[in-house]
């Protein structure tokens, strides 16, 4: 497998990902975000690391389409709702 700094790895038993940050021979040194946002960097044996799968930007897409269509059914329901409010007003009422 040929690294370059830059290069996003995972370790292969799983975890987070990890970014190349030298390569040598047999060894990888790596940086990585910790869960409480802490830096880490280690140097680990390039058989323990794979190159991590790449994250797909449609995904991202389709949230971002998902999100349109909550916008346009939210002013569709403010719409509906002044409709019934007008039906409402056009009712008799009963006396109390």
């Amino acid at each position: 497998m040929d690294l370059k700094p830059g290069d996003v790895v995972t370790l292969k038993s799983g975890g987070h990902p990890l970014t190349v940050v030298e390569v040598n021979e047999d060894a990888v040194a790596c940086l990585w975000m910790g869960g409480e946002g802490d830096l880490f960097r280690e140097t680990l044996p390039l058989a323990v690391l794979e190159l991590a799968e790449p994250e797909d930007s449609d995904e991202e897409d389709e949230d971002e389409d998902e999100d349109e269509d909550e916008d346009e059914d939210s002013e569709d329901g403010d719409d509906d709702e002044e409709d019934e409010d007008e039906d409402e007003d056009d009712k008799p009422r009963k006396k109390k």
